[in-house]
């Protein structure tokens, strides 16, 4: 079992590397990079990711002071500027001298600075992934609270008008994404065309800081009220109809005929055998939602709500083309990812002797 966990965990680094190979080729590649966005405030215009020019070879054929440039909108200004941009962002150096670099920093957690925020993007990203581990832990936690009773309650009612209507709202909660309820709720509830009762953007209030700590938790739960709303009814369908398959097949196996054989009651059938039956289910799909969330951020609910986390970074980053910020996000959540299913293979293999390597 030791030398599972070891070469389980030891996979996360050649999958990484893949991961950071594929992902810097894609960004690379992508048009409308910090030099040209630069180039067109100097030039006083706004370049977006699908301004380039194909000239055959996909490249920008504007004449520089006699010098030919890569770059929409360089005519006028002076190839040693050009130069010199290409030198602060990196581009002076060949894509795999640039990648080999990237990787000698990383092993060293040097994640250079953000082209558009000039801060190490490091800090940028400690400061953003407490909010986005406050919501993703809090999102599984009231989810699986949710889910895991009604799965239950369906699987005893099987067929039922109860276990009918609530399929309905699952059907519905699974079709809608999350964002589109956050935007609901906000016309609902957040002053938009109905009620006011929770704020509309942020984590906390402006004079958070200022406030008691009872008054700081209750500010803080205010706040997240609505977005946390948002992810858990577009996320719970999934886990309870799970929970309400895993439990129909548990029910019909022997050791729980046998157990309600013995005399003990419902409740403790369901919960002492049938739930222990059933908890590798649960334990694999805990970690898996939890990274996803802490990975990538709930990025369009954080964007509704203009919550400060990794999700919104990610977006600002992505807008900006702001290259070093958006690889040091996907290598980070990654990492998580990674991390999440080599733990729960590991949990996996723990729980359930027959899967157990030898």
């Amino acid at each position: 079992m030791i030398a599972y966990a070891i070469r389980r965990i030891a996979l996360i680094i050649p999958t990484l590397f893949a991961i950071m190979v594929v992902n810097f080729v894609i960004i690379q590649a992508a048009p409308g990079g910090p030099v040209e966005q630069m180039i067109s405030r100097l030039k006083g215009s706004d370049v977006s990711a699908t301004e380039r020019v194909s000239g055959g070879t996909g490249e920008f054929k504007t004449q520089a002071g006699g010098t030919d440039t890569r770059y929409r909108g360089a005519r006028g200004l002076d190839p040693a500027l050009i130069k010199e941009l290409e030198k602060q962002y990196g581009f002076d150096k060949p894509p795999l001298e640039r990648f080999l670099l990237m990787m000698r920093n990383y092993i060293t957690f040097d994640f250079g600075t953000s082209f558009f925020r000039d801060r190490r993007v490091v800090d940028l990203i400690k400061d953003k992934l407490p909010v986005s581990i406050s919501i993703g832990l809090w999102t599984t936690l009231v989810t699986y609270l949710v889910s895991i009773p009604l799965g239950i309650k369906k699987a005893v009612r099987d067929g039922s008008r109860f276990d009918v209507w609530t399929s309905a709202v699952i059907i519905v909660g699974y079709a809608v994404p999350s964002f589109l309820f956050a935007v609901l709720l906000i016309v609902l509830f957040a002053g938009g065309s109905y009620l006011s009762i929770f704020p509309l953007r942020g984590l906390v209030s402006d004079n958070w800081a200022s406030l008691s700590w009872p008054l700081r938790i209750a500010d803080y739960f205010w706040h997240i009220a609505l977005p946390i709303t948002a992810l858990v009814i577009s996320g719970f369908a999934t886990l309870t109809m799970l929970t309400k398959n895993c439990f129909l097949e548990e029910i019909n196996k022997q050791y729980v005929l046998t157990a309600r054989a013995k005399g003990l009651t419902e409740r403790r059938v369901l919960l002492r055998h049938t739930l222990r039956g059933s908890m590798i289910t649960y334990v694999s799909l805990f970690g898996l939602d939890f990274a996803a969330l802490v990975a990538a951020g709930a990025l369009l609910t954080e964007v509704v709500f203009a919550i400060h986390g990794v999700g919104l970074l990610l977006y600002q980053s992505l807008n900006n083309l702001d290259l070093p910020t958006i690889m040091a996000i996907v290598v980070y959540g990654a990492f998580f990812i990674v991390l999440a299913n080599a733990l729960v293979d590991i949990a996996y293999a723990w729980l359930d002797p027959r899967v157990r390597p030898t």
